[in-house]
C-alpha cells in the first residue's frame, strides 16, 4: 500500500525503513526482496534493519505496528508491563534520532496507551507529534452506517469514535450526516431506528475485532493497514473540512476529557497538523459513554506508568 502511494499520495517518493528484533531479520529481507521486486516507482530506497538509530534517523513518519499480543492466561496488566518495554525503547529512540517534526502513528495495541508510553519517553518532542489509530473504528462504524442505511460509504461523513481503542470505544453518530442529491440528512433521521444505533451499532463496532478474529483465526491485517494509510494521509495531505478520529493526547481542555491521556477526539487536518473540533452538543448518553472509556484509560495509564 505504500508503494502504490496509499499512504502520502501518488507523487511522494519515500525512502521506507523496516524495523524488526534481530530473530526476524531474515523474514525482513524476504519482505525486502518482495518489495523490489514490485519495482515500485515511489519507493527511493528500502532499509531492513534491528537497529534502532539505522531506523528512527531523521525519519519523518513513523509507524509503529508491533507490540506484544495478549496471550492465554495474561491480564491486562501483564500486556501493558511487556508493551511499556517495547514502547519505552522505542520512544527514546524517535527522542534521540528522529525529525522534531516526526508523525508518529501507534497501531499495536493496547494502542492509546501505548502512544502515551512512547510520548512519555520523548520529551523534547511535541506530545501532538504523537497519535494513535481509531480510523480502523471509524472505518468499521462507517460502514455499519452505509449498510444500515443502504447508501455508498463515501456518502457517510462525520461519524466520531471518542475515547480508547478498545470496548469502551463510544462510535457517535449524532454530529454525522449523509450527502444526497437532495442535501445532507442526519444519520439518527436517515436510519430512523434509535435502538439499534444506541445498542447494537454500539456494540458491533466496539466488538468487530473480536468477531473477525474468530470468523479468520487471526486479527484484522489489510483493514488495519488500509486504515493505517487513510489516518496517515489525512494527517499529511489534509481532511478537506471532514472530520478524522484519531487518538491524540489531550491537554485538558476539550470535552472534558483529563489531561495526560491519548483519547480519540475528531479533528480536522489541514498542512501537516490536526485542530480538534470543538463546540459539539454532547448529551447526557454520549457523556456517560465518555466517561466510561475514559475511566478505562485512566486505569490504564495508572498501571503502564507505574512501570
Amino acid at each position: 500500500m505504500i508503494g502504490e502511494g496509499l499512504l502520502l499520495g501518488p507523487d511522494q517518493p519515500i525512502e521506507l525503513r523496516l524495523l524488526d528484533i534481530p530473530p526476524m531479520e531474515k523474514n525482513l529481507r524476504g519482505l525486502v526482496l518482495e518489495l523490489e521486486d514490485c519495482a515500485y516507482p515511489l519507493l527511493t530506497n528500502i532499509v531492513a534493519t534491528s537497529d534502532y538509530k539505522t531506523a528512527f534517523e531523521n525519519i519523518d513518519i513513523a509507524l509503529l505496528i508491533g507490540a506484544k499480543p495478549r496471550g492465554p492466561g495474561m491480564q491486562r496488566n501483564d500486556l501493558l508491563r511487556d508493551n511499556a518495554k517495547i514502547f519505552s525503547g522505542q520512544g527514546k529512540a524517535l527522542d534521540q534520532w528522529a525529525s522534531r517534526n516526526v508523525k508518529v502513528l501507534v497501531v499495536g495495541n493496547p494502542a492509546n496507551t501505548n502512544a502515551l508510553i512512547a510520548l512519555k519517553n520523548a520529551p523534547s518532542l511535541n506530545p501532538k507529534n504523537f497519535t494513535a489509530m481509531t480510523h480502523l473504528d471509524q472505518s468499521r462504524a462507517k460502514s455499519a452506517i452505509a449498510i444500515k442505511a443502504g447508501v455508498h460509504i463515501c456518502q457517510v461523513k462525520n461519524v466520531i469514535i471518542w475515547g480508547n481503542h478498545s470496548k469502551t470505544q463510544y462510535p457517535d453518530v449524532n454530529h454525522g450526516h449523509i450527502t444526497s442529491e437532495k442535501g445532507n440528512i442526519k444519520i439518527r433521521k436517515k436510519i430512523n431506528d434509535c435502538k439499534w444505533i444506541d445498542s447494537g451499532f454500539i456494540s458491533g463496532v466496539q466488538e468487530r475485532g473480536a468477531v473477525i478474529i474468530e470468523a479468520r483465526q487471526k486479527s484484522s491485517a489489510g483493514s488495519a493497514a488500509q486504515a493505517a494509510c487513510d489516518h496517515v494521509r489525512a494527517w499529511w495531505n489534509g481532511s478537506q473540512g471532514e472530520y478524522v478520529s484519531m487518538g491524540i493526547y489531550s491537554d485538558g481542555s476539550h470535552y472534558g476529557i483529563p489531561k495526560d491521556l491519548v483519547f480519540s477526539m475528531p479533528v480536522i487536518t489541514k498542512d501537516g497538523q490536526y485542530t480538534v473540533v470543538d463546540g459539539l452538543d454532547i448529551n447526557e448518553f454520549s457523556r456517560k459513554k465518555l466517561q466510561e472509556t475514559t475511566a478505562e484509560l485512566l486505569e490504564e495509564r495508572k498501571m503502564a506508568l507505574g512501570f
